[in-house]
């Protein structure tokens, strides 16, 4: 899975390599499901746009969080499917972390005795990681009220004003990771890893603009030749902790 990443390249070098406006932003040792990150998408491939990230889908009551989405479902999904074949996007990230040993969740600061590990390619270079994306809107709270203001003619305004039926400032938007097998490196973490797309094979552009055939022909793991891990300090479990110092090799078992 792809529970945890980060993304400390300075922002020249990130517009540099995506050719897109990062806007302000500080550099994350400790990306982590819920928060806003950047993306990119086919619709402003110029600028990226911040999405929360845990995807919920579009018809859903209520808010999902899916972080991860598996390479051999994701056609056929329902949370999934209509995203894949219309809503595709770049994860910007240089490194990401898997957890080994112990007891609980990957990615949870609750993995007790689990040793975290950051995978990241050699030299520390950003790259894209394919995701998919959803505009979600909260269902209304159905209101209890009876009075005037209940039916917009509290104000005086003869109900002529604003009723927001047409401010889409509710609309969230979330996306997802998706996932396939492991690498060599990898595989001696976890089963599976984010699925990283070969920018000089044009991968990423395949990935934002082809059709979905085109898409699903890159759902293979990056191979390991240029990636190295280590592990790191027990912090970065907590998602409250973003420092430099979270990347920083430790004593492994």
């Amino acid at each position: 899975m792809c529970g945890r990443y980060t993304l400390f390249t300075p922002t020249d070098d990130l517009e540099a390599r995506f050719d897109a406006d990062f806007g302000d932003r500080e550099p994350s040792y400790n990306c982590a499901p819920g928060q806003s990150l950047p993306v990119i998408t086919d619709e402003t491939p110029s600028e990226a746009t911040r999405m929360e990230w845990g995807l919920t889908p579009s018809w859903a009551d209520e808010s999902f969080d899916l972080i991860n989405a598996r390479a051999e479902t994701v056609r056929e999904k329902r949370s999934f499917a209509d995203a894949f074949e219309r809503r595709r996007c770049l994860v910007p990230a240089d490194g990401f972390y898997e957890w080994v040993g112990g007891s609980g969740s990957d990615g949870d600061s609750n993995a007790s005795g689990k040793t975290p590990y950051r995978v990241a390619f050699e030299d520390d270079c950003p790259f894209a990681m394919a995701g998919i994306y959803e505009r979600w809107e909260p269902p209304t709270p159905e209101t209890t009220q009876t009075g005037l203001g209940a039916f917009g003619g509290g104000s005086g305004d003869g109900g002529d004003g604003d009723d927001g039926a047409d401010d889409d400032s509710d609309v969230v938007e979330t996306f997802s990771i998706v996932t396939t097998e492991p690498n060599d490196i990898v595989a001696d973490l976890h089963h599976r890893m984010a699925v990283i797309l070969d920018p000089d094979a044009g991968e990423e552009e395949t990935w934002l603009r082809g059709d979905p055939d085109e898409a699903a022909t890159l759902l293979d793991p990056y191979p390991s030749d240029e990636m190295t891990a280590h592990p790191v300090s027990t912090r970065v479990n907590s998602p409250s902790v973003d420092a430099p110092d979270l990347i920083e090799p430790v004593a492994g078992d």
